[in-house]
């Protein structure tokens, strides 16, 4: 530990000065810090703190998103993307007031592991809710953490030596400094999401260029080292996924099935024929099939319900949100 010594402090330092004010990192709340959260998954900090101040403000208590009907809840969440977050949170929600909280507060767990054990957690938000709500010294990995990490201890994302999710883990567990987990991992994120993006980190702005293993291999490497940005190559996943423009994919298309049922008012339901022309611009019913496919996909997923399937006309097939 004491090896990162140095490392810590210089990060710590940067954040108390460079750290933005997030209302997230205003609050202790356990319920509130879940929705940041979930909310922040995959998705960009400007898109979610006016949803996030909205989304309490229709569901203030964790009592109040466990009773809302799932229908409130997608609609509530529309602009956020990815859907299927809103319904695990509220599953979240449910298993919380099951198990007693807010009654007794010990109901909401405030480990890693216990954390787990609510629907649709994973590993990520575990740690970052134990961390955030409850101050615990954990390590965890999202997009940004796992980038700085790999790049300050590893070196350079393309290059080797590879490093599996556990050693990332592993050196990240390293990295927190005892009593100050929560500081650290904000900090850790923050540096992320400013300076060690993905494209083109901001090298000469880094509070930890001099201990950085990736930032020596592109100095060495780089001829024009002076300005002290450089441009990795992309994982080959991240191109070939940046290939197929995203208003031509299935999720693309599952929001816009969702935005169309979410017009409706409650207990109304769109045949497959009358949604077709609203998710997909040059509709024709030949394409009945793929529309069909998609909507079991989200009634699957707990995103919409099968009001009708009568016969074998999926012209008639309705649709609408949960209750």
């Amino acid at each position: 530990m004491t090896e990162h010594l140095s490392t810590q402090q210089q990060l710590l330092e940067w954040f108390a000065t460079n750290g933005r004010d997030l209302p997230w990192r205003r609050t202790r709340n356990p319920y509130h810090i879940l929705v940041a959260e979930i909310m922040l998954q995959q998705t960009q900090v400007d898109r979610v703190m006016p949803k996030y101040a909205a989304f309490l403000a229709l569901f203030p208590t964790v009592e109040a998103l466990a009773a809302a009907s799932t229908a409130e809840v997608i609609r509530a969440w529309q602009g956020l993307g990815y859907n299927r977050r809103a319904v695990n949170l509220q599953r979240a929600a449910q298993a919380l007031v099951a198990a007693g909280y807010p009654a007794d507060p010990a109901a909401f767990p405030s480990t890693p592991a216990g954390l787990r054990e609510l629907p649709g957690i994973g590993a990520y938000t575990a740690g970052a809710v134990a961390c955030f709500a409850f101050e615990r010294d954990v390590a965890f990995l999202d997009t940004n953490i796992r980038r700085v990490v790999r790049r300050l201890l590893a070196g350079p994302e393309d290059q080797p030596p590879a490093t599996s999710e556990a050693q990332l883990t592993a050196l990240a567990a390293e990295l927190v400094p005892p009593g100050q987990g929560w500081a650290w991992n904000q900090a850790i994120m923050e540096l992320g999401a400013l300076i060690c993006t993905a494209a083109r980190p901001q090298c000469w702005r880094c509070p930890l260029r001099e201990r950085c293993a990736a930032y020596a291999t592109w100095s060495a490497a780089d001829t024009n080292a002076d300005l002290l940005t450089f441009t990795p190559t992309p994982p080959r996943a991240r191109r070939k996924a940046a290939e197929q423009p995203f208003h031509t994919s299935s999720r693309y298309f599952r929001g816009r099935i969702i935005e169309a049922l979410g017009q409706l008012a409650d207990h109304e339901a769109h045949p497959l024929a009358q949604l077709g022309p609203l998710v997909k611009d040059g509709w024709t019913d030949a394409e009945l099939a793929w529309l069909a496919k998609l909507a079991t996909g989200l009634a699957n997923d707990g995103l919409l319900v099968w009001r009708e399937q009568p016969g074998d006309d999926l012209a008639l097939w309705s649709v609408a949100l949960p209750g």
